[in-house]
């Protein structure tokens, strides 16, 4: 299993945060960008995450919780993240925007909201990288993880090919026995508020589910 590291909720801030993750074995740095519209928060703006990720050297898994998605497109696309995974229910037309990342050799996530049936990305499985499973309601981190979201889990890998499964909320050493067939995991303030990132990490990289 795979672990992105989210910096939204953390002790520290947001730039010695990202160091200290960069000296951890995570596989990402996890950036939500919430644009106070699709959801009623906001994060970071562009500019933020330029400072914030100057020194960053993990891989960028950008993760668009947004209305307008081609504009934040046409600035996270600079960064030159592995994905970026927006908001199915934020765009009419999907393909347009999975092309347009594609094109820049940039992989394409959908993602979906706890409330969102799976049938919704099922048309575009054979043309993404990466289907998001919101296991929270986008727009405010610490919140507890929905346990329903197995369910989804199951029901993607039924179909699986050559996308992966990434959960996204309230993952922790609790919850991960809920996202443990997931391909990667999303955590925030379970690593980010402890006192030793690498440990946590790998509690939630090594957790095997009892049968």
């Amino acid at each position: 299993m795979k672990v992105a590291v989210s910096i939204i909720k953390s002790k520290y801030n947001e730039k010695e945060t990202v160091d200290i993750i960069n000296q951890t074995s995570a596989d990402y740095l996890h950036l939500d960008i919430m644009d106070g519209e699709f959801v009623k928060n906001k994060t970071y703006d562009f500019e933020d995450i330029l400072l914030i990720t100057k020194d960053n050297h993990k891989p960028l898994d950008v993760h668009l919780m947004v209305k307008d998605v081609e504009s934040y497109l046409n600035d996270y696309i600079t960064l030159n993240p592995d994905i970026i995974s927006f908001h199915i229910e934020a765009v009419r037309n999907p393909k347009k925007y999975i092309d347009l990342l594609h094109d820049h050799d940039i992989k394409c996530g959908l993602a979906i909201n706890p409330d969102t049936d799976i049938k919704k990305v099922i048309p575009y499985l054979d043309k993404i990288d990466t289907v998001l499973i919101m296991s929270v309601y986008p727009g405010e981190g610490g919140q507890k993880f929905i346990k329903d979201t197995e369910e989804k889990i199951i029901e993607l890998k039924k179909l699986q090919t050559n996308f992966e499964i990434e959960v996204d909320g309230g993952v922790n050493i609790d919850s991960i026995e809920y996202a443990s067939l997931a391909d990667v995991v999303v955590s925030g303030s379970y690593i980010c508020k402890s006192d030793d990132y690498e440990s946590n990490i790998q509690k939630l990289r090594e957790y095997k589910k009892q049968t």
